[in-house]
């Protein structure tokens, strides 16, 4: 039997993908979660051999749980499953050791094929999210230009970003100013939506 530990937020969703993927015969759920910090202890305790993870969940990302549990369960296969179709996440899913990254709004059946592939060792990518992320390059934002727009999402001041990030009022402006330049946007709220559409945050 396959073992499959699932991270979505959505209540509704989560159960179909439990109910559709458990018709398989070869598969079993074994862990089902809503929150992003439960996914390591509960890989850890269930013993998956795929988990499939949302990357917007509460708590800790998928992403971010994807890359912790390469770590913690190196025999895990992670494969994303996201709404958000965008080539910043899928470069950031692949850095992360993700094995998979799928949309949504594909089959239930090429999903099962796709954990099947992944556990043979191969790695299985939406393909026009693939063309899409070749055309759109790298994140060009640095580590602390990505913390800056972070912080800057709900329309926060210079000084309220500055006490968030641990950073002066003067250097956050300069980061913010470098990322509105890299984004090609003409302030920080814009530069904010250039960052998410692309998956760079």
């Amino acid at each position: 039997m396959i073992k499959l530990l699932l991270a979505e937020d959505q209540g509704m969703m989560r159960g179909a993908l439990a109910l559709l993927l458990g018709l398989e015969d070869d598969f079993e759920i074994v862990a089902q979660l809503g929150n992003g910090d439960e996914i390591v202890p509960r890989a850890l305790e269930t013993r998956p051999d795929v988990a499939l993870l949302d990357i917007e969940l509460p708590g800790r990302s998928g992403l971010d749980a994807a890359a912790a549990l390469r770590e913690a369960l190196p025999e895990c296969q992670v494969l994303i499953l996201t709404t958000f179709g965008r080539p910043g996440y899928l470069r950031r899913a692949m850095e992360a050791g993700a094995a998979g990254f799928l949309v949504k709004d594909g089959p239930v059946e090429e999903l099962a094929v796709a954990i099947r592939r992944v556990l043979t060792g191969e790695r299985v990518i939406d393909p026009g999210l693939a063309a899409a992320a070749l055309s759109a390059g790298p994140n060009p934002l640095t580590q602390r230009e990505r913390d800056v727009l972070s912080a800057a999402v709900d329309g926060a001041t210079v000084a309220d970003i500055a006490s968030k990030v641990h950073l002066s009022p003067a250097t956050v402006r300069n980061y913010l100013s470098s990322a509105i330049g890299k984004t090609q946007t003409r302030n920080r709220m814009e530069a904010v939506r250039a960052a998410r559409q692309n998956g760079w945050l």
